[in-house]
């Protein structure tokens, strides 16, 4: 039989309207929708169905519905918004690294009884990045130009860390002997200065075939001023090698300055865009056969989302499409809160990600660095560290260190019975009575306390420590790990974490946000509702997000406002037919405008707002940008230089289609102060405490207590230490103090 899968419920009101799908597909018949088996022993219910009243999933919801998934490298997370009845809910499915298409379909069986019933459907995939960081990519050659075909080697002379005996330059993901200089030259103002060497682009095609790559970047000189030999080195390409060859241009990676930097970007698009798209192609595939009638969405880097046809066009652009969706979820719930400074903190099986909301808005770079290796795109900036529940706790050199290693979800951490052997820090949390071994993941898997303390008590033996102490080690060491994390997006730049919330997310975020506080001097952490799927459901509320870019180098003195309003206006153009191309309705597109500065003869730009299309014909409009600009350098900085000689260099269009959200739902308000609870006991500061243990669903808005508390819920587990209060808010978000700070 399978078993039922655990639903979080967030709120069943009564009946509303819901937005209706936006987009359609020609109509299917109807398919039932199988549960896809994914092996034994994985804690989900996916086993075959042999009754056939039975395809019904215990808590999926008629009608039509709008899902979420976030895939992670332990869990799947799924949310569902039934827009008859109002009802959010969400569930996890178990990661399938071999095949994630059927962790993806495992997880829709478990909150719909067919595709056909979604109207909107989105996930953020890990495909790429997980291609890129495992080396799985596909062997890439790179035409250049040639002459300087060695650009992309030499990279930049920066070192990053001065006295690190040990630094090595990052490896590029292209051999030298996998790049090809090709002839001709476009020059700096995009005039042709020698005609593209057809011959050695064909030449280069006949190594595809002979050798075997995958995939073909090409780089040349100023592309992005005259794009020409790139478009006809694609079309010798195709020619040469069908139409079916992946091949990556670096204008249309990167479209902008900074030859190694947009080679780097259509590099590392063509060794990950291969596995993407064959992902992208099976999910759709199979969604298609099971009946699904809209078009597949796929989170962007930026924040946005595509249709997976548009993806697979652009691949690069999903690059961290899965971490993403939490910055998203943070902006909503800054909104919804009041608050417009937030730190959110993802913290799942395998890793910890660290974004922020900067004045109600996800913090977005236009530039990204990747082991070492710059993209240049618009994402949402996340730190990440290699710090999550499944990260590996092992001594070395006489100290104990925790992570980067995981063991993932195969065989993962000793309690889950999966063969694991080395604890990790949910097999220490575990140990301190701070994880529910009856009720994990909302009752899916029963842990293994015994198998824990063994393996956690065997590490401890090797410092003189009991299997408590150890495990209250390993925990101190992964907070330490991450509350650095922290400061590097936070206090590196010149941010004060004092200043923001902590919303704390994923699996195991909720379960460690307050030590992270408290060593950083946060004066609040917030666990909203669903917190283990909160990434997922934050990807409901983004929106279609197209990002196009234009070269534009001009000192302030020199400026021309129509040519810039005339630059602006193609870019404006082309963002909004191509959200009408995604099937964005007219009334609810729009666009913004932005340009990049520096001060003249610097290096590195800040991107300010530029107020429309026209607002270059107006007066005065460079003497606004350089306040604009000085403003934004003093916050970044601590210094500006107002009326030095500033220098634009790239105008920047962001064209967003609003497909429509759930809307907001207060919290049932409690009617008085009590509700239902129990207690255990729990180790804090090598103490064992009576602590309070509830679940989510029993709290209300308005409810109140005091730590040391335990809260469980499907997706989460939330740990409150003593000297700490929790209130409810109107939302339902767990609003957690110190007490001295509360009153």
């Amino acid at each position: 039989m399978r078993s039922t899968a655990v639903v979080a419920v967030l709120s069943a009101r009564e009946a509303v309207p819901g937005p209706g799908a936006q987009h359609t597909r020609s109509p299917r018949r109807r398919r039932t929708f199988p549960h896809h088996q994914t092996g034994p022993g994985d804690g989900r219910g996916t086993g075959d169905l042999h009754d056939e009243e039975q395809r019904m999933p215990e808590h999926a919801h008629p009608g039509r519905a709008r899902v979420s998934m976030d895939i992670g490298g332990t869990f799947t997370d799924v949310v569902h918004y039934d827009e008859t009845t109002g009802a959010v809910t969400a569930t996890k499915a178990s990661t399938t690294p071999a095949d994630l298409s059927d962790g993806v379909l495992a997880g829709l069986g478990a909150v719909v009884a067919s595709p056909a019933e979604i109207s909107f459907l989105v996930h953020g995939t890990t495909q790429g990045l997980n291609a890129f960081l495992e080396r799985r990519g596909v062997p890439v050659l790179l035409l250049a130009s040639a002459g300087v075909e060695d650009s992309y080697h030499i990279a930049r002379g920066t070192r990053r860390r001065l006295y690190d005996l040990h630094y090595r330059k990052p490896a590029p993901l292209v051999p030298r002997r996998d790049v090809v200089g090709v002839g001709g030259r476009i020059a700096a103002d995009g005039s042709e200065l020698a005609p593209l060497d057809e011959d050695a682009v064909r030449a280069a095609a006949k190594r595809v075939r002979d050798e075997g790559h995958g995939a073909v970047a090409v780089a040349l000189l100023f592309s992005y001023a005259n794009p020409a030999h790139e478009l006809r080195a694609r079309e010798v390409l195709r020619e040469e090698l069908g139409p079916d060859v992946s091949v990556s241009l670096s204008h249309e990676a990167a479209k902008e300055w900074r030859e190694y930097e947009r080679t780097s970007s259509a590099v590392v698009e063509a060794y990950t865009g291969p596995v993407v798209r064959r992902y992208l192609q099976r999910l759709e595939r199979r969604l298609d056969d099971d009946g699904l009638e809209v078009p597949l969405h796929v989170m962007q880097s930026s924040g946005g989302i595509v249709t997976a046809a548009s993806a697979q066009d652009r691949p690069l652009q999903t690059l961290l499409s899965g971490p993403v969706g939490g910055a998203i979820a943070c902006a909503e719930l800054s909104a919804r809160s009041g608050r417009p400074d937030l730190i959110g903190v993802d913290m799942g099986g395998t890793s910890f990600d660290v974004s922020l909301v900067v004045d109600g808005e996800p913090d977005v770079t236009a530039e990204a660095e990747l082991e070492g290796l710059p993209m240049l795109m618009s994402i949402v900036n996340i730190h990440t560290v290699g710090a999550g529940g499944g990260s590996v706790a092992w001594s070395e050199a006489g100290g104990l260190r925790v992570g980067p290693r995981s063991a993932g979800a195969r065989p993962g951490p000793v309690c889950y019975g999966r063969g694991g052997t080395e604890p990790t820090v949910t097999d220490a949390n575990l140990v301190l009575g701070r994880i529910d071994p009856e009720g994990f993941a909302g009752g899916q898997m029963t842990l293994d306390t015994a198998a824990a303390e063994s393996a956690v008590g065997a590490l401890g033996e090797r410092f003189g420590l009991s299997a408590q102490a150890m495990a209250e080690g390993i925990c101190d060491v992964a907070n330490a790990t991450m509350a650095q994390a922290i400061r590097t997006i936070t206090v590196a730049r010149g941010i004060d974490p004092r200043a923001s919330s902590l919303v704390a997310f994923g699996g195991a975020g909720p379960m460690h946000a307050v030590f992270l506080a408290d060593e950083l001097g946060i004066p609040e952490v917030l666990v909203p509702r669903l917190p283990g799927a909160f990434s997922a459901w934050g990807m409901l509320h983004t929106k279609i997000r197209r990002d196009y870019t234009e070269p534009h180098y001009r000192l302030d003195a020199d400026v021309d406002g129509e040519q810039v309003r005339a630059a602006l206006a193609r870019l404006e153009l082309q963002g909004l037919d191509d959200l009408a191309a995604e099937g964005v309705p007219e009334a609810e597109r729009s666009v913004a405008h932005a340009v990049d500065v520096r001060y003249e003869a610097q290096e590195f730009t800040l991107t300010v707002p530029i107020t429309g299309a026209d607002e270059p014909l107006e007066a005065g409009f460079t003497t606004r940008i350089a306040e604009r600009f000085t403003a934004a350098h003093q916050a970044r900085y601590g210094h500006a230089n107002p009326g030095a000689p500033i220098e634009l260099v790239t105008l920047r269009t962001t064209a967003t289609g609003d497909l429509g959200a759930p809307p907001r739902r207060p919290h049932p308000r409690a009617e008085s102060d009590g509700f239902a609870s129990g207690t255990r006991r729990v180790v804090f500061a090598g103490a064992e405490h009576d602590a309070l243990v509830v679940h989510r669903d029993e709290l209300l808005a308005g409810h109140a207590f005091s730590g040391p508390a335990v809260v469980l819920e499907g997706t989460a587990t939330t740990v409150v230490p003593p000297a700490h209060t929790v209130t409810v808010d109107d939302d339902g978000t767990l609003v957690i103090r110190q007490q001295e700070a509360s009153a």
